[in-house]
């Protein structure tokens, strides 16, 4: 049965952070409300992440994954960036915008796309989220929580408890989610691609 930790949405309360932060180091898989909807994470070197969250969301192995990082000092150890992308990237975060680009030798090999060789990565603007990522001091590795056969993802912490009370070990009740996933920008190609239109504003990608 997962763990239901009410944390403030602005302020969140340290103390429930960092119950959080342990729970992920030792490798449990949380559910939390981000800027855009609500995530899955995990540590990124949690080697039972990726068959947990796929589980979850019955994905295949082409699934991008995303790395949420706390700033462009983490995203850059990540993915790489040439003086271009990077503008591009540094003008629209954090915000609601996830990235598809070129990973680094960084990444472990399980979760880059397998012919691309690529993963998505953000930096959000929420604040439970980057608190929890200045606890953790390293990237999350996250999905979104779009349950199979649903076109919209979860929005409320009680409807993702009650979803998913015994395949995740926390839910963070935010209070304050949106209800759509973020945009995704694909940026491997050196030029921009938007696959999905979400809560980031497309335009600036057209």
């Amino acid at each position: 049965m997962a763990r239901f930790l009410d944390i403030h949405p602005v302020d969140p309360q340290p103390r429930l952070v960092r119950q959080v932060a342990q729970v992920l180091g030792e490798g449990g898989l949380v559910a939390f409300p981000t800027d855009a909807c609500y995530s899955l994470g995990a540590r990124l070197d949690d080697p039972d992440a990726k068959a947990r969250i796929l589980s979850i969301r019955q994905l295949d192995e082409r699934h991008h994954f995303t790395l949420m990082c706390a700033d462009f000092s983490q995203l850059g150890q990540f993915v790489q960036l040439d003086t271009a992308v990077f503008r591009t990237v540094k003008a629209a975060t954090p915000g609601c915008y996830t990235f598809i680009l070129p990973a680094t030798k960084e990444v472990p090999r399980r979760l880059l796309h397998p012919k691309k060789k690529t993963v998505g990565v953000r930096i959000p603007q929420a604040p439970i989220c980057r608190q929890l990522l200045s606890e953790m001091g390293e990237p999350l590795l996250t999905s979104t929580l779009l349950m199979p056969g649903e076109d919209e993802p979860l929005g409320y912490g009680w409807e993702v408890k009650e979803r998913l009370d015994h395949l995740v070990d926390v839910v963070v009740d935010g209070d304050q989610t949106g209800c759509e996933p973020t945009t995704v920008v694909d940026l491997s190609q050196g030029y921009a691609e938007v696959l999905r239109e979400g809560s980031g504003d497309p335009t600036p990608f057209r």
